[in-house]
Formats: structure tokens, sequence, C-alpha cells
């Protein structure tokens, strides 16, 4: 989720000095690795040199001056020159630079930009032996893969886990969820205990209530879009079943149509007017400068989302990936900067001033992590990831699907017909091929 759902995406976690890393990652690509594209040539061990023109979006830059002085360190013969975009111009100007051929050597791509940008054709693929690919997370990597090439170097990842107020759960003798079944019983106990909309569901609809729908049409076994992306799915049975106990939720008054609007999640979570919601690690942030760092561990607790009516495990997942351009005038060096940020002690490094959270699964084996037991269904929660779907039409289709389920949340359709009318929607739109 972008502007709609406040950044930034880092992890507020205490943490120790650095450990040794013995982690090496070394190029062995996988099947679906690059090498059999038309990569460019391999990126050799030799510092980089010249100038490397990165553009940053969002907030994710305030820190990286820090990481070029380390790379800078072993690559003394490079400069760095750092332009930070606003988030919401992102896509536009970069889309913009592309067709015109002036462009950064180097930017980072969040999940949900990637299917936009990488359809632009603008990128290159990552350079054969570059990186372990089996290194990152699975979700991770494969987030910037189309027609099995890979276009991005994983830098960071996150699941949205399901945050919830232990002390109200606790008070109304209420079980913590663990499917949706649970999930279901805990609201109605909470709200029974005088919580008044205990779930906090993502609105105003947009193609990120979309986004947080596909992980329940998981859950349930479906999915938006078929496996090999060629199709929308979103009228699918097991579709239409995860609406129907999402619909739910809202028609048993358990969640809200209207609020609370993403600026008072935090105010709401806070005062018990609800008591859990899916969000980001960086939440738990956000609840800490609202409170206190002893009032969210007392209180707080993020586990993995409650699983499906069969046991379907998902959650949502996304991240950051760094990308050359096709045009770009230094690629070498960027390649290599891309490289040095996904080094294991760099990864753990870049979580200890910043945040965020490693995609190379290794680290999160460090103690800085490990021993960190809130963060642990974050990692469980990453392994059954779902990515925004990788076709460029998704804000479009994910704007339609809203549109269904926003009808559905006001009890002006049936799921079935709205998810029907989304779908021949959606197939009008396509898939972008």
């Amino acid at each position: 989720m972008h502007s709609r759902s406040p950044r930034p995406r880092t992890f507020m976690a205490a943490t120790a000095g650095i450990a040794a890393l013995t982690v090496v990652l070394a190029g062995c690509g996988r099947a679906d690795a690059p090498e059999d594209a038309a990569s460019p040539q391999a990126i050799d061990d030799a510092p980089a040199t010249g100038t490397i023109e990165i553009w940053a979006a969002g907030g994710d830059g305030e820190q990286l001056p820090e990481m070029f002085d380390l790379f800078q360190e072993q690559n003394p013969d490079v400069e760095i020159n750092m332009t930070q975009v606003p988030e919401d111009d992102f896509v536009a100007k970069m889309t913009a630079a592309i067709s015109g051929g002036s462009v950064p050597d180097l930017v980072y791509l969040f999940t949900e930009f990637q299917p936009t940008l990488l359809d632009t054709g603008g990128f290159s693929p990552v350079p054969s032996g570059l990186v372990d690919d089996a290194a990152f997370f699975d979700t991770a990597w494969d987030a910037s893969v189309v027609d099995g090439v890979a276009y991005g170097v994983p830098w960071y990842t996150y699941a949205r886990p399901f945050i919830i107020r232990t002390d109200l759960t606790e008070a109304a003798g209420a079980e913590v969820p663990t499917d949706w079944d649970g999930l279901r019983a805990w609201a109605e106990t909470l709200q029974d205990s005088g919580v008044e909309t205990p779930l906090d569901l993502v609105i105003p609809f947009n193609q990120y209530t979309s986004l947080q729908f596909d992980m329940f049409a998981h859950q349930a076994g479906g999915g938006l879009i078929s496996d090999d992306l060629s199709a929308w799915t979103i009228n699918d049975p097991a579709n239409v079943e995860a609406l129907e106990f999402w619909g739910s939720l809202y028609a048993d008054g358990l969640a809200s149509p209207d609020e609370p609007v993403t600026m008072d999640w935090v105010s709401y979570l806070s005062s018990g007017r609800s008591a859990g919601l899916y969000n980001g690690p960086w939440f738990r942030g956000w609840l800490v400068d609202a409170n206190s760092a002893e009032w969210v561990d007392e209180n707080i607790a993020l586990i993995e989302p409650p699983a499906g009516p069969d046991g379907g495990r998902a959650a949502q997942v996304g991240g950051g990936n760094w990308a050359v351009p096709v045009d770009a005038a230094n690629p070498d060096a960027a390649w290599k900067f891309a490289r040095f940020m996904s080094e294991p002690e760099n990864q753990l490094h870049w979580y200890e001033i910043f945040g965020n959270l490693p995609a190379v699964e290794s680290v999160w084996d460090e103690p800085e992590i490990a021993d960190n037991a809130v963060l642990a269904p974050i990692r469980d929660s990453i392994s059954v990831g779902v990515t925004v779907p990788k076709v460029p039409t998704w804000g479009e289709v994910g704007e339609v699907v809203a549109e269904a389920m926003e009808r559905v949340a006001r009890g002006q359709a049936e799921p079935q017909e709205a998810l029907d009318q989304a779908q021949a929607q959606a197939e009008a739109i396509g898939v972008g091929d």
C-alpha cells in the first residue's frame, strides 16, 4: 500500500550490535534466473568507478547516504548523487524519463510500482551471476520476474500481519484467532465486550482494498489472476466464498464501510474503538509514537493472518527492489551498488539504521532479528506471501474489484453478482498483453 497507507516501511524495533555474518551471496542462479535471457554481461568484482545517479522514492532514501559512505569506502573512485522523488510522482516521472531516454543509473521499485514500470521495457535484466537468487525470500525475488527474467535485486521485504489489542482480547475472554471462524468469534466477543467496531479493514475502497481481498481469496484457495498471469479469475468460486465471508463481517457490524479511514487507524486502535487490523510491521512503530513502547509491549501483538476455511495461509507482502534502466549511463557501478546492498552484513546494517526488514532470508537468523519475538510472525507470513498481480493493468482492475467490494460491504450487491460484474469489466480491460 502506498500513500493511502502511510509509510515509512520501517519496523521500529530495539536492536543490538551487528554480529559477524557468514553467508555469502554468490552467483549460481535458479531456473528463472536471468542467464536464459538477453542479459547484460556479467559484473566483475573490480571497484566501481564513475558517478551513480540514483532516484529515491518516498522516505526510504532518507538514510541511504550512510550506505553510500560504506560503499565508497570500498569503492573510492565512485561518486553517488541521489535525487529524492515524491512517491506519488515516481511512476509518472520514471515513465517519462524512460520515454525520453534521460534516466538515472539506479532506482528502487516498490512492489506495487513494478508491474507498470517493468511493462515499459525500460529496465535491464539482472546480470548473470550478480547475486544468488536462492538467498532471497521467494516472494521477494519473484516480484520482479517477468516471463522468467528477473529485473530487480531485492532490497527489503515485509508482510502484513494481523495486529490485535491483546489487553482487550484478554479482558473480553476471547481467543486469539487462527482461522476465519476464530476471527469472527474473536470479533463478536470483542464487540459484545464494548468494542465498537472490532475490525479495521481497508477503506476508502481502492486497489489496496482489493489487495487485501486477494489475501482472503488465497486463504480460500483462490486468487484474482491465473498463475500464468494470462487471465483474470475474479469470480472464481473460492473468491466468491472469500467475499461472502469478508462481506459478512460488514453485514454483522463487525467492520464499518465508513470508518476508520487510513489516518485514523492508530487512534481507533489506541482508544479501543477497534481491536484489530491487517497492516505492515511499521504500524507498531506508529503505535509506539502515539503511545509508548511500554504500552505497545503490554497491549499489542502481531500474529500471522488467520487461515482460511480449509487451513489456507496467505499474507500480503511487498518491498523494494533495485533496478537499472536500459539507458543508464553507468550500469556497471549501479549493479555493483545493488549487489552491495544485498550482501548480508549490509542487509542487517540497513535494518539497524532504518528498520527495513531483510530480503535475504539467512539474515533473519542473526540474533538482532531472530531474538526479536515480535518479528517471528512476520517471517512466517512472508513465507506464505501474496504479492500484487504482476500485470500492468492491475491498478485499473484493482479499482474495479474495489467497487465490487464496496457494493457488497454496503449491502448493495451479493458477492456472486458483484464479482461476475467485476470479472466482465476486468476481461474488457485485459492483462496488458
